[in-house]
């Protein structure tokens, strides 16, 4: 029975110091839920009168309560990252592992091997009580974007194939998320704790995680992110969802400052959502509106690091699930695939829209680096993702609210699009090896509004880089001149960095998203 007036509390520590802070927790009347080595974190009952004594205990970094998490598709994304040429040089992420931390898999034909009822999904366990099984809708959505195989929407009498651009990884299913996408920290430190196990058993390489929530604190205390980069360091790359709310101008800084947790963590990889506007080409691809801007709160780190398309993306649907349930909206008629589809609305695809969506589509691309560079370290991935990114976008776009008619003028500044446009293709070709780390740098506002991005010296991208400035990794530019901070988004005169920053908020599913 837990003790009157006690907390479920999450509790990070020092490297090698769990154990001896243990012992003086227990003390102070600590009663232990689950401890994750991996990640130096523990879930305890604590009691009110005992807290501060807890938080002042040695070797303990951090004191938080158990917080809420929620959930944050193909349609010519394909094209537009480039994951043909990854195909054409037979690259399908085969032997890598990938853990999809999310609501669940569903059994679906397009996630089975050559032959039917041999699912790639390898292992699945699930940390909010059940077997896994997807009833919500959107980690079924996202195991497609990485690696469905199309098997669905493939042969005659189809006109388009919805398929992953790495169709032959090895998915791990580990579900934190419930029926309603709401899960805890401590169900995802769980999952991040048990992916850091797995590593060796299944080549486990990368985790998506396209779930987010509001933040308070710092990441250097802030469990979530003390687990993401508890996994960077095993050698695992995190891709982050960056969070839908780009929108929000409740602090009157027009959507910047809304990046979610653990997309605030300068160690993973942080995606933002691009709009395809329905076609192959990417000249006319354009950030959304509700895509999450940077500098995060509290710590000012450049976010997101790039952007990938995530727009009313077409992928696999799970039946029976409250997404499914909740409206036809985004359910996909046949026609749009079949020959003589007709009206009906297809059993096996819809259209979901959210960072949650563009993250893996990076998830897929680092999978197929990995199967052709299989000795790259996290940071040479994030770093050459981000070197490689297209940085050919327009100084602003506008886009139109399908529901409500509102028009939102977005700005592809670096606090909006990081380095740029996921490329696949120029990602795999690059062979440039990142001897630093490549921690997303931070950000000085002066007195004037002007922004100075500033890294120590033991990082990759240098020291003290003012905006505007040639920021260079290797011989070609990170983040290109075209980025330059101009008089129209001038820092500090039209989108004022307050006190009143709001803390971030959190990351949603948006069905309709940008037209």
């Amino acid at each position: 029975m837990a003790q009157a007036n006690s907390a479920e509390t999450i509790v990070a520590f020092e490297p090698g110091e769990m154990g001896r802070a243990r012992i003086s927790l227990q003390r102070l009347g600590a009663r232990v839920i689950n401890e994750y080595n991996a990640v130096s974190t523990g879930v305890y009952r604590i009691p009110a009168p005992a807290m501060e004594q807890v938080r002042r205990t040695r070797g303990v970094r951090s004191v938080t309560p158990n917080q809420v998490v929620e959930a944050a598709a193909l349609d010519f994304a394909w094209e537009t990252t480039g994951a043909q040429q990854a195909a054409s040089q037979n690259l399908t992420g085969n032997g890598i592992g990938v853990a999809v931390i999310d609501s669940g898999i569903f059994d679906h034909a397009d996630l089975t091997g050559k032959q039917m009822g041999n699912s790639r999904v390898h292992y699945v366990q699930d940390f909010i009580g059940g077997d896994g099984k997807d009833q919500y809708g959107h980690g079924t959505h996202v195991a497609g974007i990485i690696a469905g195989n199309g098997k669905e929407s493939n042969g005659n009498g189809y006109t388009y194939r919805f398929g992953g651009a790495a169709p032959n990884v090895r998915l791990l299913n580990l579900r934190v998320l419930d029926h309603n996408g709401k899960g805890t920290d401590a169900a995802v430190i769980a999952a991040i704790n048990r992916a850091i196990q797995l590593k060796p058993v299944y080549n486990i390489r990368v985790i998506n995680l396209s779930v987010g929530r509001p933040f308070t604190a710092s990441y250097k205390n802030d469990p979530l992110c003390l687990a993401v980069e508890a996994a960077w360091k095993a050698g695992i790359v995190m891709v982050v969802a960056a969070g839908n709310h780009g929108r929000d101008n409740t602090f009157g800084n027009q959507g910047y400052g809304t990046i979610t947790a653990p997309g605030n963590s300068p160690w993973v990889i942080t995606v933002g959502a691009t709009n395809t506007n329905h076609t192959a080409s990417r000249s006319d691809d354009r950030i959304t509106s509700y895509s999450s801007k940077g500098p995060t709160a509290i710590d000012r780190v450049v976010k997101p690091d790039l952007v990938a398309p995530g727009n009313r993306l077409i992928s696999l649907l799970a039946g029976n699930t409250t997404i499914y349930n909740s409206t036809n909206v985004n359910r996909v008629p046949f026609s749009v695939y079949k020959v003589g589809g007709g009206s009906s609305l297809s059993d096996k695809y819809y259209r979901l829209s959210g960072t949650s969506m563009a993250a893996p589509q990076v998830t897929a691309a680092v999978a197929l680096m990995l199967q052709k560079y299989p000795s790259l370290t996290p940071d040479t991935v994030k770093a050459r993702l981000m070197k490689t990114a297209t940085k050919s976008f327009p100084a602003s776009s506008t886009s139109v609210d399908p529901v409500t008619g509102v028009t939102y003028v977005s700005y592809h500044d670096i606090f909006t699009v990081g380095a740029g446009y996921l490329d696949i293709a120029a990602a795999l070709a690059n062979t440039d090896v990142a001897n630093l780390p490549a921690l997303s740098p931070a950000v000085t506002i002066g007195a004037n509004g002007a922004a100075a991005i500033v890294s120590g010296t033991n990082l990759l991208w240098g020291s003290n880089i003012l905006w505007g400035t040639n920021l260079v990794w290797g011989s070609n530019m990170v983040w290109g001149t075209n980025f330059v901070w101009g008089t129209n988004l001038l820092w500090g005169t039209n989108l004022i960095w307050g006190t009143g920053v709001p803390e971030a908020s959190s990351t949603s599913l948006l069905v309709n998203g940008d037209q």
